[in-house]
C-alpha cells in the first residue's frame, strides 16, 4: 500500500462476479505428483502405461513423450454407444456414460448387469462424438472405433468401469478418417488464395505509376506475409539428442497470480529432465493477494516428495520486500541460479512435461543465445475471444517465429517460456533493469528488451517442439489494454532492433523491415482505403475488401492445415476484429509509446497514473463547486 497526500491507493488483483470462468481441458492427472521426472532409483517408472505398448517403453525420448501424450486422460461427461457382436448372434447396442477419454482408449460407466452382459461378446465398436474443448485441438470429430475392455473396477450404485482400448489411437484413426480431408481442403484452398494474393499484387505493379504509395504499400504487405508463410513451413525444428541436458534455472516471475501459480510451479517442477540438472526459483513480486501462501503451500507439498527427487535442493522461493516489477524479480532469480540456462515462464503459463527438455536443444549451437517455445492458449474454449486468440498465438509462433528462426533471428523471446544463457542475461542487466524511454522507467517488453540484447551478438532461434500453455484474457476490456501495452513495447524495441538489424543475414533484415513498416503505416493506408477513396474518387473499394479477406483466409486455412481445428473460422473473425478495433491502437501507440503503465494490473507506475488522474478530477469537482457556490450568491 503506498500514502501520497494522505491517500491510500493499494496493488490489487480484482476478483468481480462478472468475470467469466475460464473453460480449461480437465485433466485426470497421475497421481505422483512428480510423475515425468525420471527415477535414478527406478522404483518408479515415468512411462506411461496406457502408451507404453504403442510408443516404447521410454528409452527413446521421442517415442516417450508421443506415448505420454497419447496416454493422457482428460475428463468427459458424453454418451457413448457400446455396440458388442459375436459370431452367431445378433449385435447388442449399450447407451452409456463416459467419464475420461485418451488417445488411446476411454472409460463408461455401465450397470452391472449391463457389465456381466458383454462379457459373452468378441468383439467391440464404441461411437461417440469428442465435443471442442474435451480434448486438445485438432481431436473434435465423430468417432466410430474397435476396441476391447482391458479392465474393470466396481464404484458406488452397483455401478462398473469399463477400461476400453482403442485398436488404434485417435490420432491414427483421425488422420484417416478426417485429417486427410482436412488437408486437402486447406492445401487446395491455400495454394488457390496465394496464387489470388500474387495475381493482386501483380495488378499493383502494372497501376504502381497511378498511385506509388498505395501500390508500393500494397505490394510490400503481399511480400511480406507470403514470405512469413513460406519460410515459416520450411522451419524444421532442432531435434532431440538424448545426451544433452545442460543445466537448466526455471525462474517464475510472480505478483498476484493465486489462481494459476501452484499449477505452473508443479508444471516446471515435473520435467523429464535429470533432477540434477533442473532448479526452479519463484520470485514473488510482493504480492497481496494469497499468491506467497499458495506458493508456500505447494513448495511444501513438493518437499515431502522422495529424496531421490532432490525437492530441497532444487526449489526455492524468493519473496521481494516491495514491488519492483517483473525484470528486478527475474534479475533476482538470474543471480541465484546455479545453472548455465536460464528459463524464464509466465506465471500464468503451464509447460508441457517435455518442455525443457525441447527447448535446450538449439544450445548445441555454441553461438545460439536465446531461444523460444511455441505458446498455446490454455483456455481456447471459454468464448469466440480466446477462441480468436488461439489461432493468432498459434499463427503468430508456428509461422511468423518460425519463419524468423529460419534466419536464426527471432526478435521477440516470448514471456511465456524462452530460454537464454545465463552470461549473456548477467552481462545486460544493469542496462536492462535501468532502461528508460523520455525519463519513464521502461516496467513493461521485457522479453522484447532483452531478446535485443542477445540479438546484437549471438543467433536466437524458436523450438516448436517447446510448449507451453498460457491464461489469456476472455473479456474485451482487458484484452485491449494488454494489446496496447504490446503495441507499445513492440515499438519502442522495434525501434532499437532497426538500428543493428541490419548487421544480421540481409534477407532477415530486409523482411524485419518491411515488417516494421506494414503496421505503422497501416491505419493511413485504411483510412485512405476506406474513406478517401469513396468519398473523393467515388469509387468502392473493392480490391481492398478483396485483399483483406485473401489475408485472412491465409490465416484462418493455415490453421486448419497445420492444427486440423475447428477455430480455424476464428482467424476470419480475429483479422476483422483487428482491422476494426485493434488497427486503430497504433496511432495511439505512436503518441504514447513511452508510457510505462500496464494497465491490466496495478503496478507502482499505474498506481501512479490512477493518483495523479484522481488528483485532477479532485481539482475539476472543486472548481465546479466553487463555481456552483459563486452562481448561487
Amino acid at each position: 500500500m503506498n500514502n501520497r497526500n494522505g491517500k491510500n491507493y493499494m496493488i490489487f488483483s480484482k476478483k468481480k462476479s462478472r468475470n467469466i470462468e475460464d473453460v480449461l481441458l480437465a485433466e485426470n492427472g497421475d497421481r505422483r505428483l512428480l510423475s515425468n521426472v525420471p527415477d535414478v532409483e527406478k522404483i518408479r517408472s515415468n512411462v506411461d502405461r496406457r502408451g507404453e505398448k504403442i510408443f516404447g517403453d521410454g528409452n527413446d525420448i521421442k517415442r516417450l513423450s508421443q506415448g505420454k501424450k497419447a496416454g493422457t486422460r482428460f475428463k468427459v461427461d458424453f454418451e457413448a454407444l457400446l455396440v458388442c457382436g459375436k459370431s452367431g448372434r445378433k449385435k447388442q447396442t449399450i447407451h452409456c456414460q463416459v467419464e475420461d477419454i485418451s488417445s488411446t482408449g476411454l472409460s463408461i460407466i455401465l450397470t452391472e448387469e449391463d457389465s456381466k452382459r458383454i462379457e459373452e461378446f468378441e468383439w467391440y465398436a464404441l461411437k461417440f462424438e469428442i465435443i471442442p474443448g474435451s480434448m486438445p485441438e485438432g481431436y473434435e470429430m465423430k468417432v466410430n472405433i474397435k476396441a476391447k475392455m482391458v479392465r474393470r473396477r466396481a464404484v458406488a450404485d452397483n455401478k462398473i468401469i469399463c477400461g476400453m482400448e482403442f485398436n488404434k489411437t485417435l490420432s491414427e484413426y483421425a488422420s484417416k478418417k478426417k485429417d486427410r480431408y482436412s488437408l486437402v481442403v486447406a492445401s487446395g484452398l491455400l495454394l488457390a488464395v496465394s496464387i489470388f494474393i500474387i495475381l493482386m499484387r501483380a495488378e499493383s505493379v502494372i497501376y504502381f505509376k497511378f498511385n506509388k504509395a498505395l501500390y508500393l504499400y500494397s505490394i510490400i504487405a503481399a511480400v511480406f506475409l507470403l514470405s512469413r508463410y513460406l519460410f515459416g513451413v520450411m522451419y524444421k525444428q532442432v531435434p532431440i539428442n538424448p545426451e544433452f541436458t545442460p543445466g537448466v534455472t526455471i525462474i517464475v516471475p510472480c505478483f498476484n497470480e493465486e489462481e494459476w501459480i501452484q499449477r505452473c510451479i508443479l508444471s516446471c517442477i515435473n520435467q523429464d529432465y535429470p533432477a540434477d540438472r533442473i532448479e526452479v526459483i519463484i520470485v514473488d513480486d510482493c504480492s497481496n493477494d494469497q499468491s506467497v501462501e499458495k506458493i508456500k503451500e505447494i513448495v511444501e507439498i513438493l518437499y515431502q516428495e522422495a529424496n531421490r527427487y532432490q525437492t530441497r535442493d532444487r526449489l526455492k522461493y524468493l519473496v521481494q520486500s516491495e514491488n519492483k516489477g517483473k525484470r528486478d524479480a527475474l534479475a533476482w532469480g538470474a543471480e541465484r541460479a546455479m545453472h548455465e540456462l536460464l528459463v524464464f515462464v509466465d506465471s500464468d503459463s503451464f509447460l508441457d512435461p517435455f518442455a525443457i527438455r525441447n527447448i535446450v536443444q538449439p544450445f548445441q549451437d555454441p553461438k545460439m543465445g536465446g531461444v523460444a517455445g511455441r505458446t498455446d492458449v490454455a483456455n481456447t474454449y471459454t468464448n469466440g475471444l480466446t477462441k480468436m486468440q488461439a489461432v493468432r498465438y498459434y499463427i503468430s509462433f508456428r509461422i511468423m517465429k518460425a519463419a524468423e528462426a529460419y534466419f536464426d533471428a527471432v526478435t521477440c523471446l516470448s514471456g511465456p517460456l524462452s530460454c537464454y544463457r545465463k552470461k549473456i542475461v548477467l552481462d545486460n542487466k544493469e542496462q536492462w533493469l535501468n532502461q528508460t524511454f523520455f525519463g519513464q522507467k521502461a516496467t513493461f517488453g521485457d522479453d522484447r528488451s532483452m531478446t535485443n540484447f542477445v540479438l546484437q551478438n549471438h543467433r536466437t532461434s524458436y523450438q516448436d517442439s517447446a510448449v507451453c500453455s498460457t491464461i489469456v484474457p476472455n473479456r474485451y476490456n482487458i484484452f485491449l489494454k494488454q494489446q496496447m501495452r504490446w503495441k507499445r513495447s513492440w515499438l519502442r524495441e522495434s525501434l532499437i532492433a532497426g538500428s543493428f538489424i541490419w548487421k544480421k543475414e540481409p534477407f532477415m533484415a530486409v523482411f524485419f523491415y518491411m515488417g516494421l513498416v506494414v503496421p505503422i503505416a497501416a491505419p493511413i493506408v485504411v483510412i485512405y482505403n476506406l474513406i478517401y477513396i469513396p468519398l473523393v474518387l467515388r469509387v468502392f473499394p473493392t480490391t481492398f475488401f478483396v485483399g483483406l479477406l485473401m489475408m485472412a483466409l491465409l490465416m484462418s486455412l493455415m490453421q486448419l492445415f497445420m492444427r486440423k481445428s475447428t477455430t480455424w473460422v476464428f482467424g476470419l473473425l480475429f483479422c476483422l476484429y483487428y482491422e476494426a478495433i485493434l488497427l486503430w491502437q497504433m496511432p495511439i501507440a505512436w503518441v504514447t509509446f513511452w508510457k510505462s503503465t500496464w494497465g491490466t494490473r496495478m503496478t507502482p507506475q499505474d498506481i501512479e497514473e490512477q493518483r495523479k488522474k484522481d488528483e485532477q478530477r479532485e481539482k475539476r469537482e472543486a472548481k465546479r463547486s466553487t463555481e456552483d457556490i459563486a452562481d448561487s450568491q
